[in-house]
């Protein structure tokens, strides 16, 4: 009888894992998921409720404190610690204190490409308490100045090799009184003053506190621009409590402070700039910062720099996929993908020839309140959905009317949910941790995004503009975009990259190198 009970027992130990990961086959990394989030939402509460308060710049302090030895970013042949980019940026701010036409807290547009000095540039302005327009560099004239009169900048910092783009605008600015500075030792443009002589001489003393004390959550860190694609671009207005947010959520992909991330993509934009530059700062790894991708450059790159970790979104790992082949192309030490926008077969491909990655694809947007993160690593999908998630951010697939280009109601005008496996509107409610701030100067296209009455009379819903659908595993899938702007990847889809990217998914032939940078 004994032995009888005792062979049970071994008998269900063996039978019933094997029957829950039949029956519920992502129940395991389901609940380590859910600890996961609940980690998030209390570290995001945790930074919420420090006083003083506790933003990004406050962790790389942190950061620079704990490693100041430790290279942060690599940028070809130089490398910089977290106290020399530290000290770097104590001698911009310095120097911009002491520069007439800047006061502390004011506005200011960075116009310049992925380099170290755009890095400097950020964490100088965030010490000075300074919300800061990350300009594509490779817009011009109207579009440019454009997006300068967005944000009400009050100061351009522009890169040298940029000096013929702002002499174009020079005179519009000139009038609006805005101080225009060059990166560069001397300039002989009048109204724009060289400003890396006067950055040289400054002292690299600390910034007082103080110069940042009237921040709060809701302050603006940033503004990133939309596309614009059938208009001019739209500045999203990205907050302090954004950046909070992001930071939380970073710890969740996997990446420690052992790993090196290579940043290809454009550090004005979503990806590059939240990420990968803060992402990095929030984790404590180091950046391996290039100008801009090169599919040729991108796995030797990898191999000088023992990159681990990569970004991707759209059709980068399309054009991997189209380099020749090499012996070569699983000696690397890539670990993780971190990205979005990429399709099946690709994905497919990429692992079969590229080796063990693991590719985490996730689902948000720059000015977006909802996002989903593929952590199971289902192929083609953009996240995955549980009913935790949909408790604390509340979403919702409503039916859609292509032909209207709108949601369908019911009698009594509530939107009309979509059923599992339809292809619906994605929507989420507007709440406290949810909020959608909207675009600055521009409150019509603010309020297109919003939409009023979906389940009940009075709501208010983020409109995503993006058709998705879930299927019976809880999967979520990309399906198409409606609305003002149209686009192929399935994150930061409101995002000038992926319009890029949709235009260069025609192209018959693999550039070697893309700029992410150009439109309109």
């Amino acid at each position: 009888m004994e032995l009888y009970f005792i062979s049970t027992i071994l008998a269900g130990a063996v039978i019933i894992p094997l029957a829950v990961k039949t029956l519920f086959p992502y129940l395991l990394i389901d609940l380590l998921y859910f600890g996961a989030l609940l980690r998030i939402l209390l570290k995001y509460v945790a930074s919420r409720r420090r006083r003083p308060p506790f933003f990004a710049l406050d962790r790389f302090l942190e950061q620079t404190a704990a490693l100041p030895v430790k290279p942060f970013i690599v940028f070809g042949d130089e490398t910089y610690t977290y106290a020399d980019t530290d000290k770097k940026s104590n001698k911009i701010a310095n120097a911009l204190q002491s520069q007439p036409g800047y006061e502390a807290g004011v506005t200011v547009a960075l116009f310049m490409g992925n380099e170290p000095s755009f890095l400097f540039t950020w964490l100088a302005l965030a010490k000075l308490g300074s919300p800061v327009a990350l300009l594509n560099y490779n817009i011009r004239s109207m579009s440019l100045l454009h997006c300068f009169n967005c944000c009400k900048a009050k100061v351009l910092i522009a890169a040298a090799e940029l000096k013929v783009a702002v002499e174009d605008v020079l005179p519009s600015l000139l009038e609006q009184g805005v101080t225009v500075l060059l990166l560069a030792k001397c300039c002989d443009t009048p109204g724009i003053e060289s400003f890396s002589d006067k950055v040289e001489e400054a002292s690299d003393a600390p910034l007082p506190r103080s110069l940042r004390s009237h921040i709060t959550l809701k302050s603006p860190a940033v503004y990133i621009y939309t596309s614009g694609t059938t208009g001019l671009p739209k500045a999203a207005l990205v907050s302090q409590n954004r950046f909070v947010s992001a930071l939380a959520v970073t710890s969740s992909y996997g990446v420690t402070s052992k790993d090196i991330m290579y940043v290809n993509l454009p550090l004005y934009h979503t990806a590059g700039f939240l990420i990968g530059f803060l992402g990095c700062i929030e984790i404590g790894s180091t950046i391996v910062l290039k100008r801009k991708f090169s599919a040729s450059q991108f796995w030797d790159d990898c191999r000088k720099y023992n990159v681990t970790v990569v970004q991707y979104i759209g059709e980068v790992m399309r054009y991997l996929c189209c380099t020749p082949k090499r012996d070569n192309d699983r000696d690397h030490k890539v670990r993780l993908a971190i990205g979005n926008g990429v399709r099946a077969e690709v994905w497919r491909e990429f692992l079969n020839r590229f080796g063990n990655i693991k590719v985490l694809e996730f689902y948000a947007s720059t000015e977006g309140n909802v996002g989903f993160l593929n952590y199971a690593g289902k192929i083609g999908a953009v996240g995955r959905v549980h009913f935790l998630h949909q408790k604390l951010f509340p979403y919702i697939l409503v039916k859609y009317d292509t032909e209207r280009d709108e949601p369908m109601r019911d009698a009594s005008g509530l939107c009309i949910e979509a059923s599992k496996g339809e292809t619906g509107l994605l929507v989420s409610k507007i709440t406290d941790i949810a909020p959608f701030v909207g675009y600055a100067q521009n409150e019509e296209q603010t309020e297109k995004k919003k939409l009023r009455n979906v389940l009940k009379k009075g709501d208010l819903y983020f409109n995503t503009g993006d058709l998705m659908k879930i299927d019976k595993d809880n999967f979520i899938y990309f399906q198409d975009r409606v609305g003002d702007t149209f686009r192929y990847c399935p994150s930061l889809h409101s995002d000038v990259i992926c319009v890029i990217m949709c235009q260069n998914k025609r192209n018959t032939t693999i550039p070697d190198k893309v700029d992410f940078n150009k439109h309109k």
